[in-house]
């Protein structure tokens, strides 16, 4: 049997890069999938492609940033497939601008688009499944967030997008306490591939194009797809809170913030014995990983 036979995934932003990669990873393992994005003639695309497969797939072009919207694709995949077990939050946008010429517009836009996109889906499901749980039946669900290396150590040009994607890496971590006494699982991957929006960042369309001898693709998105479908099926049930990183055939475990170096007078510390206690925290810490493009 195949490891997602049956089970049903909505992937947003999957018309085209990673969710592209994802959708056609997920048909080939056997689930039904959703392909959700904002261009309805690329997610039909995908989904052509899947049933020419042999795979079960429905196009969508649902609205992911307001709650009626995220109810409307719920329900469209369970009217159709019957019920829904997995969500993969991939869509995103950029504004790129260093933080001094950033505008208003730049910042709500990637927040929204992150942020509000990836809450709307979740709570909806989130409710779908609870309701689910306390009526009897057995829940076996996933919801799987979109981090980046951006939100993890921080990128210069990116205070937008790097907060959004932080802020989504401290999501994972609530959901997954608060959801799981409703058997829902939540992860999160920051992800590296080739895709629309690394082709259009400064400095990485010519890192991460595709080899010409026949060596392995390291920025293929569908190297990290691997990962987001074993997330997806029921052999991750014991796999919540974790953010992994994933770029060709490397995966790793992200080490999150936690309390480091310390020290305790015992009493309230004067602002002037301060400095050099600071300098032994920063001397005795590890050593953090440096800002992309610093």
């Amino acid at each position: 049997m195949k490891i997602c036979n049956q089970r049903t995934v909505i992937i947003t932003g999957a018309g085209g890069g990673l969710g592209r990669a994802y959708a056609l990873a997920f048909g080939e393992a056997g689930a039904n999938v959703v392909v959700n994005d904002i261009r309805l003639d690329a997610a039909q695309e995908v989904v052509a492609a899947i049933q020419a497969a042999g795979g079960q797939a429905l196009a969508n072009g649902g609205d992911i940033v307001t709650t009626a919207g995220a109810k409307d694709i719920v329900q469209q995949a369970i009217d159709r497939f019957g019920d829904v077990h997995v969500l993969v939050n991939n869509a995103g946008n950029l504004r790129d601008r260093m933080f001094i010429s950033m505008e208003e517009e730049d910042w709500d836009q990637v927040m929204r688009v992150h942020l509000r996109g990836h809450f709307c889906l979740s709570n909806a499901l989130a409710r779908h499944w609870r309701d689910r749980k306390k009526a009897g039946a057995e829940v076996d669900a996933r919801i799987i967030n979109t981090s980046s290396g951006a939100g993890l150590q921080g990128s210069v040009g990116q205070s937008n997008y790097s907060c959004a994607k932080a802020g989504i890496a401290a999501l994972t971590l609530v959901q997954a306490v608060e959801l799981a006494r409703y058997g829902i699982t939540v992860n999160a991957l920051a992800p590296a591939a080739r895709t629309a929006m690394t082709q259009s960042t400064a400095g990485m369309a010519a890192v991460v194009k595709s080899p010409t001898d026949g060596s392995f693709d390291f920025w293929d998105p569908a190297n990290v797809a691997s990962l987001v479908v074993f997330l997806g099926s029921s052999l991750s049930a014991h796999v919540t809170g974790k953010i992994f990183e994933a770029s060709g055939g490397k995966v790793s475990l992200s080490d999150g913030w936690r309390v480091g170096a310390l020290r305790d007078k015992g009493a309230r510390w004067d602002p002037e014995e301060l400095g050099p206690v600071v300098d032994a925290l920063i001397a005795e810490a590890a050593k953090p990983q440096p800002v992309y493009g610093a």
